[in-house]
């Protein structure tokens, strides 16, 4: 942790549920405040260790994604910048991976809810068992930062926005900055949906949603309109997964989203063929360690998506 004085705590009751500048900030902050946030899990404490299946279809989606704050910035104007550099995050220990019917990459293929109850030490951030089936590396990372929009009324915390929101960007761990720009007087900032670990595309909907408190550091660019997020990474981002190579699944064609599916739906037969999983088991564990990406899109007609299956997790 820096060494400079938390000069404000923020406790989880201090939370709300989608964007609207007219909510009262819980605080207001200098720049180059460090602050400190208690942040809840996605599902809002719903999940339990003592959770079964069945608390997946009893979620209640109104309260889902709580974030932490608003917090005002003194000074910040809309054009300016909000530099967030996260310093550091203290987990719980507990947390929780779900297919949600109805929302992920593959809905028409995993119609039925499925959980997974996580426990790891948030003192070593050891992998954390898979059941018996894997291992995975934890990397914690703060799944939702923003800031209030310019446009009255309230607006869902579902979807990522221009001043940032649910991003779900694992690289936004500690060290990592991130750049938002500001539309309304104090930026009001809020932060949630942390976890434990998460592959890029987060393809099932669900990481390893594990309640939180997180350490950030907030100063202001004066005068430098910026158009969508941007951050910068402390360091190299996949040494937690690279130590054993991968197996890739590629989708090509015309369509990057059916390509995304067809290479995650390969990388998933190959998982339960290979390591006798259940395939919605293997549809979460790509969801929490599996990585996207776009291998090439520029020989038109067809475009290639792979997806990157870390073997160290079945070590």
């Amino acid at each position: 942790m820096c060494q400079q004085t938390l000069v404000k705590t923020i406790h989880g009751g201090h939370h709300h549920h989608g964007w609207d500048n007219s909510f009262a900030p819980v605080a207001r902050v200098a720049p180059g405040s460090m602050v400190e946030l208690e942040c809840k899990d996605s599902g809002n404490g719903h999940f339990t260790t003592d959770s079964t299946v069945a608390a997946v279809s009893s979620m209640p989606f109104d309260k889902i994604n709580p974030v932490t704050g608003p917090i005002y910035v003194e000074g910040a104007e809309p054009g300016d910048i909000l530099k967030v550099t996260i310093d550091s995050f203290r987990p719980s220990g507990f947390g929780w991976t779900a297919n949600i019917p109805g929302f992920g990459l593959l809905t028409d293929q995993f119609q039925n809810p499925a959980l997974m109850l996580w426990h790891y030490d948030r003192n070593s951030m050891t992998p954390a068992a898979f059941g018996k089936f894997a291992k995975v590396p934890l990397k914690p990372f703060a799944g939702t930062i923003g800031l209030a929009l310019a446009e009255p009324g309230l607006h869902s915390v579902v979807p990522p926005r221009r001043v940032g929101g649910n991003l779900d960007i694992r690289d936004l761990n500690a060290g990592s900055s991130l750049y938002l720009p500001v539309e309304v007087a104090g930026a009001l900032l809020s932060i949630g949906d942390t976890h434990a670990a998460q592959g890029d595309g987060e393809v099932c909907g669900t990481a390893i949603e594990s309640a939180m408190d997180v350490t950030v550091k907030l100063d202001l660019i004066k005068n430098t309109p910026l158009a969508m997020p941007r951050f910068t990474t402390a360091g190299p981002v996949t040494r937690h997964l690279d130590g054993s190579g991968y197996e890739a699944f590629t989708g090509i064609g015309p369509d990057l989203m059916q390509a995304a599916r067809d290479a995650v739906s390969g990388a998933i037969d190959w998982i339960t063929r290979e390591h006798h999983m259940p395939p919605e088991q293997a549809y979460m564990l790509c969801s929490v360690c599996g990585d996207l990406r776009i291998s090439e899109i520029v020989d038109m007609p067809n475009w290639v998506v792979a997806f990157y299956v870390p073997r160290l997790v079945f070590e």
